[in-house]
């Protein structure tokens, strides 16, 4: 019992530093942060497919244009995800949403251009990473797993949780039917993007 409540000691004081370390940020130094971040995550999805795709050519036959899936399975799906979470955003208290308020840093001060940039580079750095090489080579429960491990600032946090856990694997699935990298770019952009103009906006 003692350790099970170390460890939650542990995690919330890094929770903590971390929020405040945001908070101590200005907001261009805080996208300059998350930018180079996500850049970090692209090179290495580059690093890795060299090292675990028989061809690098491999890459094309996941990127294609196919407006159908684009629109199905890529911008109806997150338009779902975005109503759900507004839905719920209303209608449950406003501590159940709070991450320390590291969201709403990200967001709330920056500009819609701003925002459409942070949407897009998270998009594609981190499915190029996590379903363009980890699923592909070590499957959809792996890298869906490993994708909801890597926000753990929710851990302690149940309805941010199921949420990433529902969108890791529903992105996970998509991916896994339609093996194309630009659907899951699509959907992950669109979500981002529309929840952080909300956050920007919101009173």
């Amino acid at each position: 019992m003692a350790e099970t409540t170390n460890g939650h000691i542990v995690n919330r004081r890094m929770n903590v530093k971390q929020a405040e370390l945001i908070k101590r940020m200005t907001d261009e130094e805080l996208k300059k942060q998350l930018l180079l971040s996500q850049s970090i995550f692209f090179f290495l999805g580059i690093i890795l497919s060299y090292f675990l795709f028989d061809r690098f050519s491999d890459w094309f036959s996941m990127v294609y244009i196919d407006w159908q899936q684009i629109i199905y399975y890529g911008i109806m799906p997150a338009f779902v995800i975005v109503i759900l979470e507004i839905f719920l955003y209303r209608l449950v208290p406003a501590h159940y949403f709070d991450d320390g308020g590291i969201n709403e840093k990200v967001f709330k001060n920056q500009s819609v251009g701003n925002i459409f940039l942070i949407s897009i580079v998270v998009a594609i750095s981190e499915e190029t990473l996590f379903r363009g090489v980890i699923q592909s080579t070590f499957g959809y429960i792996f890298a869906s797993s490993l994708f909801v491990i890597m926000h753990f600032r929710y851990l302690k946090k149940p309805l941010l949780l199921t949420l990433v856990i529902l969108i890791s694997f529903l992105i996970g699935y998509i991916f896994k039917i339609t093996e194309n990298l630009l659907v899951v770019i699509t959907f992950h952009f669109t979500v981002d993007f529309l929840l952080g103009i909300f956050i920007k906006w919101n009173k």
